[in-house]
């Protein structure tokens, strides 16, 4: 039997020396026992035997599946936060464990009930369509309900479809797009999100129509069993399977003659040893050419355009980036990493400030990630005049990456620049945006625009803050630097991440890296609305929010808002969307 299916296995330890962040800390969760390769031998074998009879489950089946699923997957909430809290190093109570229900739980059981709603329309939920001036079909898939219009004001997500190709939907359940035969695919779970292993697999299965086998990531395998019992539906037909284990097990699955297909949401260095056997070289010889979809990463850059910013717009925007840094300790594939501005911007250092001082107030987060601090010391080794923010206490020094920040030159070769610093650590670039003896935004647009996408690792997301009267004035310009812009979630004046939290967009890194030169992946996940082609997500919101926004570090409500949001997920009515209200109005 596959270890995800053995019972009694304790997911608390009563005792954990070594792992408590302070003297008040709960302990960490319990690893899980490693899948020995009989086992993994035999879950791959169950879902083989099953892959052909998931391609013949009906519409109304799947929809009925999905449906279990919303209300099994909240019912498994508490459970869930709890233990992904203690993985964090925090107590469940804890404010900030509400990032775990915000981020971690709501999107996975978004994901599954926009599913089931593209299903009732047979695959193909009807989405406003508009073409750009330079020539992309756009599908207008939030807000799609007068819930989310009045609960997300004024914020809004456009899918660009790839140019030359049909704004078409549901590949797999319009007539004749049924595929011949099926397919067992690996998902290598992410260990920083716990979101992200749950969306992959109801991805694989509802939208690109494979079984799956889980492998959990070490971070958070403590979750596999709650992930069973909220997907027992599927593990019962024999269309999902969970193991546990390190680099072997994963390993030794994604070189199983009966696995079809690989997804990943992970590391280049995972990537490149399975497809190339090395995580450093990808020259030689492809030792595994499966199809393979990946999500890797990326030197995420927010970009600050010059304008006329008043001290409460500073204040406010410094909140806003000081939060896509220090959400989840900066464990995350979309925490800004370069904050790029203009030179000669009067504001420049005055919001500079600004962010390190919010970083500054912002409680210091434990290191749980493996790896952070050896990345942090690599990074310093590379930037040793690297400005820390904020204080640590003797208790937490050795348990937790400071807030640090650097400023390169524009012109230098960086190593914060080409590699994902996965800790809370970034840089800052200052460019040249003079016209004239002034600082021009449409010379630092042109600017910035190339040097995120030849300069910045990666194409999987950045972000954009434009002052209202500076888009009104150069808004030409505006729309041009986000049709140039190579990446495959843009925010514009909201962090990228939303585009992952809403679900409604896919998300991905752009479209077109080869696998000698992967860069953030290849591939789409989430994309419940079904479109076959897609090029890029852009999320918009107002230059200022109220009530503080949900992925504010400092919001103070964030716990109670994190689990009405749930609640309202699970359940969309009037009662719970009124409680989601309350719960915002009181962040401040």
């Amino acid at each position: 039997m596959p270890a995800s299916l053995r019972g009694g296995v304790p997911i608390y330890a009563p005792q954990d020396a070594g792992v408590h962040f302070s003297m008040a800390s709960p302990a960490r969760p319990l690893a899980m026992p490693p899948t020995q390769f009989a086992e993994v031998d035999a879950a791959i074998d169950r879902l083989h035997a099953n892959k052909d009879a998931w391609l013949a489950v009906s519409i109304r089946d799947r929809i009925q599946l999905l449906e279990r699923m919303v209300h099994d997957l909240a019912a498994v909430a508490d459970e869930w936060a709890a233990i992904e809290a203690r993985i964090r190093g925090q107590a469940p109570d804890d404010r900030l464990a509400g990032e775990v229900w915000l981020a971690g739980i709501m999107p996975a059981i978004r994901e599954a009930r926009l599913l089931a709603h593209a299903l009732r329309a047979g695959g193909a939920p009807r989405v406003p369509l508009r073409t750009s001036e330079d020539g992309h079909t756009i599908a207008r898939v939030f807000p799609a309900s007068t819930m989310e219009r009045l609960m997300y004001a004024g914020v809004s997500a456009d899918v660009w479809i790839e140019k030359g190709k049909p704004p078409t939907q549901g590949a797999i359940y319009r007539a004749g797009g049924k595929k011949a035969a099926g397919t067992v695919c690996l998902v290598l779970g992410a260990g920083n999100l716990s979101s992200i292993p749950v969306m992959d697999v109801l991805h694989k299965l509802f939208v690109s129509d494979e079984v799956v086998l889980l492998k959990m990531s070490p971070v958070n395998e403590a979750l596999g069993p709650v992930f069973a019992r909220a997907l027992q539906v599927l593990i019962e037909r024999g269309s999902l399977a969970i193991v546990y284990g390190g680099v072997d097990v994963g390993a030794y699955a994604a070189r199983h003659p009966k696995i079809g297909s690989l997804h990943v949401t992970g590391s280049l260095r995972t990537y490149n040893s399975i497809v190339w056997g090395d995580p450093e070289n990808t020259s030689g010889q492809r030792l595994n050419d499966r199809p393979f979809t990946a999500e890797l990463g990326c030197v995420t850059p927010l970009i600050v355009v010059p304008g006329p910013w008043s001290q409460r717009d500073i204040r406010f925007q410094a909140r806003h980036a000081a939060s896509m840094i220090a959400n989840n300790a900066s464990f995350l594939c979309n925490a800004t990493k370069v904050i790029i501005t203009a030179r000669g911007w009067p504001q420049r250092e005055a919001f500079l400030s600004a962010v390190h001082a919010e970083l500054a107030r912002m409680p210091a987060r434990k290191a749980y990630y493996p790896g952070a601090r050896e990345q942090y010391r690599k990074f310093l080794v590379h930037h040793p005049h690297a400005k820390t923010h904020g204080e640590l206490s003797l208790q937490t020094a050795d348990e937790v990456v400071p807030w640090t920040s650097v400023e390169i030159a524009p012109e230098a070769s960086a190593y914060a620049l080409i590699n994902e610093v996965f800790c809370g650590a970034f840089a800052e670039v200052a460019l040249d945006a003079d016209v004239d003896g002034h600082c021009d935004p449409r010379a630092f647009l042109d600017r910035a625009v190339a040097f995120a996408n030849e300069r910045c690792m990666g194409t999987l997301s950045c972000t954009v803050l434009v002052h209202p009267a500076t888009e009104k004035r150069y808004g030409a310009h505006v729309t041009k630097a986000i049709a140039d812009l190579r990446y495959g979630g843009i925010g514009v004046n909201v962090w990228s991440a939303v585009i992952f939290a809403l679900a409604s967009p896919p998300w991905g890194a752009y479209p077109g890296h080869r696998p000698e030169d992967i860069q953030s992946g290849a591939g789409f996940v989430h994309n419940p609305f079904l479109l076959d082609h897609p090029e890029k997500a852009v999320v918009r919101a107002p230059f200022h929010g109220w009530p503080t926004p949900a992925w504010f570090c400092d919001h103070a409500n964030l716990l109670e808002l994190g689990r009405r949001t749930v609640a309202f997920e699970a359940n969309p009515t009037w009662r719970h969307f009124f409680r989601v209200v309350r719960a915002a109005l009181k962040g401040g």
